[in-house]
């Protein structure tokens, strides 16, 4: 096992495996499992490596328990319906699949050479899925109180006060092209501008393709990405998601100061 990357990774998980077994397995994916049973070692009847499909399912779970616990007791004066589009926002695939970027995972995933080769380790729902099998980690191997305080620290505490604004300001929870202005004023990019590419489909039921595009000295600049909808504002809204996911995907996979030495367990 690669103590040096193993170490890195539980500082910044906040705990120091017992089981380190769990944290393994967690971090690897079924791609890895499937390419060992086609290998020599599958054929000779050896088990495969367990993979992380299980404790997504477990992960998914204690998160929302733990979500819609502390919304409860932080804010008693939203409605029930507030407290689901909040709970709703912070529990999403979008919303783990940053966290997982922000720790790391990516750098730590097993993957299987066809998954690796694909750009496994950059995928948003693949990072989101490990977010949650590496959280039913925490949980079946420190308790609900570590996975509690992890929970608050990378997953709630860094998004709520800006979801519960967006609430009370009337504003859409999960805005994703305020989100993806943000971040490119942040990061100094331009401003986004939309383009419709494509309308489909009788009057009644119409399909409309737009690009996103980082506008650059008043030209329409490069394409980020495409969204489809069922109105112009929807289709916006998707190219958005999907440009904001681009270019976190490829700010999670910049080189580090100081890259571990090997993924867990091998």
């Amino acid at each position: 096992m690669g103590q040096p990357a193993f170490q890195t990774l539980e500082r910044a998980l906040g705990h120091k495996f017992e089981q380190e077994h769990l944290l393994v397995k967690a971090l690897t994916h079924s791609s890895l499992a499937h390419e060992f049973q086609l290998s020599e070692g599958g054929k000779a009847g050896q088990p495969p490596p367990e993979d992380n499909e299980q404790m997504e399912f477990l992960g998914d779970a204690v998160i929302g328990l733990l979500v819609a616990e502390s919304l409860y007791r932080r804010f008693p004066e939203l409605s029930e319906g507030e407290l689901t589009r909040l709970r709703s926002a912070l529990v999403s695939r979008k919303h783990l699949g940053h966290v997982a970027a922000r720790l790391k995972l990516g750098r730590y995933l097993r993957l299987g050479k066809g998954e690796e080769r694909s750009g496994g380790r950059k995928k948003a729902a693949l990072l989101a899925n490990c977010m949650e099998a590496v959280i039913a980690a925490l949980y079946l191997d420190g308790g609900l109180e570590t996975t509690r305080n992890f929970v608050e620290r990378e997953i709630i505490t860094p998004s709520v006060m800006e979801l519960q604004k967006e609430l009370l300001e009337g504003r859409s929870i999960g805005d994703h092209k305020s989100a993806l202005q943000e971040y490119l004023q942040a990061q100094k990019g331009g401003q986004p501008i939309y383009v419709v590419r494509g309308e489909t489909g009788p009057d009644h039921r119409k399909r409309f393709t737009v690009e996103v595009r980082l506008a650059d000295n008043g030209t329409q600049g490069k394409a980020l990405a495409r969204g489809s909808g069922t109105t112009k504002k929807k289709a916006e809204q998707e190219a958005a998601r999907r440009a904001l996911e681009k270019l976190l995907d490829v700010a999670a996979s910049a080189p580090p100061e100081k890259e571990p030495s090997e993924a867990p367990g091998e």
